[in-house]
């Protein structure tokens, strides 16, 4: 089992910036891919970006070049900074983990509400 807790959602004007955080335990966070996805109302719940244990990067096209994930292993903590936000990135966004070295998302936080407003 892997525990994830998000932190740092919230209101945040079209143009701003936000960075969420989750922290993982219960697993060698070293061996987890980590990512983030989203879930706007009435939609189904979208890839944003993941990083696997190599720092491997992947991004939805409609957050390349304006959001960036990273970890950091000591802490057991994925970040993920979002820059240039727009109205559409409004959503609740999740944190997910893998089991070790895969890339399939078994374990999923509670949830962060972004919203932009315009």
């Amino acid at each position: 089992q892997v525990q994830l807790v998000e932190s740092g959602g919230g209101l945040v004007q079209a143009g701003g910036s936000l960075r969420l955080s989750c922290a993982a335990s219960g697993r060698t966070f070293s061996r987890l891919s980590m990512g983030w996805f989203r879930q706007a109302p009435g939609k189904e719940r979208d890839f944003v970006a993941d990083i696997n244990w190599s720092d491997n990067r992947q991004y939805a096209d409609y957050v390349k070049g304006r959001f960036t994930i990273s970890r950091d292993n000591a802490k057991n903590t994925v970040y993920l900074q979002m820059n240039d936000l727009k109205p559409e990135d409004t959503a609740i966004y999740y944190c997910s983990a893998s089991r070790e070295w895969s890339r399939t998302y078994n374990y999923w936080g509670q949830g962060t509400q972004v919203t932009v407003s315009s």
